[in-house]
């Protein structure tokens, strides 16, 4: 079996964990790790080729994008026409039908497939609420994520201009309403004011309660933890009070590093485009004989 000689493009949080879950993968081989400056090779990639764009790595089948979400676009159009797949962990709601129908064009044109915002959620929660979707078709579907760190929002925060380090924890109000507490040291030079209202104004924070504090040390409130509780209550044909219910509690980063790479490997059965994860069958992310799977699982 030839397996899938995959490119990890990036190697911060979530990188470090693609690797662990490409190793762990049986159908799975590490093509390289592209990074901003790869002289710089911590220990664990010393039998690994590091460099500094996808272009100098060979025989590449998928490009798993673990970059800041703002950079998505930029290093998937890349690979795309490069003829290498992408998976990513896209995480703006509201620009996800925008990427897709971008990256679409780019994967049709170069005979490519383009997974994008393959994490929890959006990606496998996508799932979980489609599911609970068709199974009582009227309803209303609650989405309360944490507590914990958000990856994507602290990725924005540590963006802004005067942010020497940052945090972005996500706490659950109920009924899909959140506060966002950031926790943010300041470079020299630059006013916490300053630094607090870029923070609120970001979309990224814009359409919920934000509470900004400085603090001296953000490494000493990180935890990776995080979870999510779904609850949709709803009709199915003409039954009331269906109550459906999703609830984990996980590591942030490794989950999502989890889905990108089964992501990666369902890249490799679709046909060329762009998809979100609800749009491929659940059995080509699973590595094992289509046979052999639907005997276990069904």
């Amino acid at each position: 079996m030839k397996k899938i000689n995959a490119a990890i493009v990036g190697y911060g949080n979530i990188g470090k964990y693609v690797l662990d879950a490409i190793l762990a993968s049986p159908d799975f081989t590490v093509a390289g790790i592209v990074r901003r400056n790869p002289g710089d090779i911590p220990s664990e990639l010393k039998n690994y080729k590091v460099v500094a764009s996808v272009k100098e790595l060979k025989d590449v089948d998928v490009a798993i994008l673990c970059t800041p979400t703002r950079s998505v676009e930029e290093y998937a159009k890349e690979c795309l026409s490069l003829g290498i797949n992408t998976v990513d962990s896209y995480d703006i709601h509201g620009g996800i039908v925008n990427l897709r129908s971008n990256l679409d064009k780019v994967a049709k044109e170069h005979k490519t497939v383009s997974v994008i915002s393959a994490g929890w959620d959006p990606g496998t929660d996508s799932m979980i609420r489609s599911m609970f979707e068709f199974m009582a078709p009227k309803g209303i579907t609650y989405t309360n994520f944490g507590p914990g760190m958000s990856m994507g929002h602290t990725v924005a925060v540590k963006a802004i201009k005067g942010v020497k380090a940052a945090l972005s924890m996500t706490i659950p109000l109920g009924t899909s309403i959140h506060r966002r507490m950031v926790y943010v040291e300041i470079e020299d030079g630059h006013k916490f004011e300053d630094v607090a209202k870029a923070i609120k104004t970001d979309d990224y924070f814009a359409h919920d309660e934000t509470h900004v504090t400085q603090v001296e040390s953000v490494d000493s409130l990180k935890d990776m933890g995080h979870g999510v509780n779904m609850v949709r209550k709803g009709v199915s044909g003409v039954t009331q009070n269906q109550l459906l219910e999703f609830d984990m509690k996980i590591n942030n980063p490794a989950l999502t590093a989890q889905v990108l790479v089964a992501s990666a490997r369902a890249s490799l059965r679709q046909n060329p485009g762009a998809y979100t994860m609800i749009e491929i069958p659940i059995i080509d992310y699973i590595y094992g004989d289509k046979e052999a799977l639907i005997k276990k699982l069904v």
